[in-house]
């Protein structure tokens, strides 16, 4: 078996999970894929694929065998002629958004940052924005896979197709994707404009914005009544990107928020005013064009707790009114901005929270400023129940607490991806405890 290293210590992005793996390794070949999965089935260790650990789970962890896919990171082929892209699953998503465009491509959706690797973003369910557009899964055409046993499948809608649907979104436990194919569009440059409004207000014309643009979403800045509206649509308009300011963009948006959360740890009467405070300093509507990647992309800052849940978008001012009003009903509960407004189109994908609905997906998050831990307990949970109300489904990458008998009610499919689950990787050594919870 290839040589693995001893004495890896995994943390994720946001420095919320971890783990100690027996062994770490990063593969070259198939064949050493092949030798580390023989090597786990025979000696019952659990086997988990990381990317760059952006997800604020445990989904990637393990204390057992852990397998970089980093040197995966190979361009199979580029057809311009029809607009797909093959590659290996570890190359990294910003670097593809690199290489597409340089070839006359882009990927049509895109999520809030990109330096995830493709394989780990598609076995989450990876989404940006655009009622017209799915999630990324939804572009992929063709996956290559290993799975436990060592055996190789290739899975498509001609390929293997009846279980296409379960690979999609995998949650990397049916095997590691070795290789996806992706259709593109033709490169495209992003107009964006961003304006400010009233949280009710863009609740009552939801429709007329999400029609208004390609790609519409809202960042709520919670103990206010305000939003940042973002309007993104396809333009032939020459590049005249969004100017960046040292002083008002880093220095205040990030070294001096981290600095006023840190304080607001001590003193959490602040944080409302704080919210309010960068709501009318980042609020000056603002249009500028750029690359496409460029526009979907944005900083997240530093680091932070998330949850996120995807809903019917009939429920979006449902959900939104009933935690504002909650919110100002517990005034001992402060809260980080912003809450991040998304839309998606529905898709066919088995376990994916677009599975046969047009959703809109809600992100809440508590920072850690300088590592501190604000109580976020009493917002996860009322979050949580809003989502349950609204018949939504939770972000795979991202903390949950529902169970095999919630999930099935949500996922008419559901049971029969455990029981495919089952039949390709029956020594389970795909499972680690983050993944029990679900399928228990």
């Amino acid at each position: 078996m290839q040589h693995g290293t001893s004495g890896k210590h995994f943390k994720n992005w946001s420095n919320t999970y971890s783990c100690n793996p027996s062994l770490y390794f990063e593969p070259e070949t198939i064949e050493e894929i092949k030798e580390i999965l023989k090597s786990a089935n025979e000696n019952k260790k659990i086997v988990k694929v990381v990317g760059v650990g952006h997800s604020p789970s445990s989904i990637a962890c393990t204390n057992d065998y852990m397998i970089s896919l980093s040197k995966f990171d190979r361009i199979i082929d580029i057809d311009q002629e029809n607009l797909k892209v093959k590659v290996q699953g570890g190359i990294r998503v910003d670097r593809l958004n690199g290489i597409l465009y340089d070839n006359n491509m882009g990927l049509s959706v895109l999520g809030s940052i990109s330096d995830q690797t493709i394989a780990g973003a598609i076995c989450v369910g990876y989404h940006g924005t655009g009622i017209n557009y799915g999630i990324l899964n939804s572009y992929v055409t063709e996956i290559e896979m290993i799975l436990a046993s060592g055996e190789i499948k290739t899975y498509s809608k001609n390929s293997n197709a009846d279980q296409f649907g379960a690979i999609l979104c995998s949650l990397g436990c049916l095997g590691i994707i070795l290789s996806v194919t992706i259709q593109c569009e033709k490169s495209f440059k992003l107009e964006q404009i961003e304006y400010p409004g009233r949280l009710e207000e863009m609740l009552e014309s939801l429709d007329e914005h999400l029609k208004s643009s390609d790609h519409f979403r809202m960042f709520w800045y919670p103990h206010t009544d305000y939003v940042m509206c973002y309007n993104a649509s396809r333009t032939k308009k020459p590049i005249n990107p969004k100017k960046f300011n040292w002083f008002k963009d880093k220095l205040i948006g990030f070294y001096l928020l981290e600095f006023l959360l840190f304080i607001g740890f001590y003193f959490q009467f602040l944080v409302p005013y704080i919210n309010w405070l960068y709501f009318k300093i980042f609020s000056n509507r603002s249009e500028y064009v750029d690359r496409s990647y460029n526009i979907f992309n944005f900083d997240c800052l530093f680091k932070q707790h998330a949850f996120e849940s995807s809903i019917p978008i009939k429920d979006t001012s449902k959900y939104l009114l009933k935690l504002k009003r909650w919110l100002n009903e517990n005034p001992n509960v402060r809260v980080h901005f912003g809450v991040e407004i998304r839309f998606s189109k529905s898709d066919d994908i088995w376990i994916s929270p677009c599975s046969n609905q047009d959703s809109c997906w809600l992100n809440i998050i508590m920072f850690r400023p300088y590592g501190k831990e604000y109580p976020r307990e009493e917002w996860w949970n009322i979050n949580e129940k809003l989502m349950i109300e609204c018949n939504g489904r939770p972000h795979w990458a991202k903390t949950h607490n529902l169970k095999k008998t919630e999930l099935m009610e949500l996922y008419p499919k559901f049971e029969q991806f455990d029981k495919l689950r089952r039949e390709l990787d029956p020594n389970e050594i795909f499972i680690n405890d983050c993944l029990r919870k679900v399928f228990s």
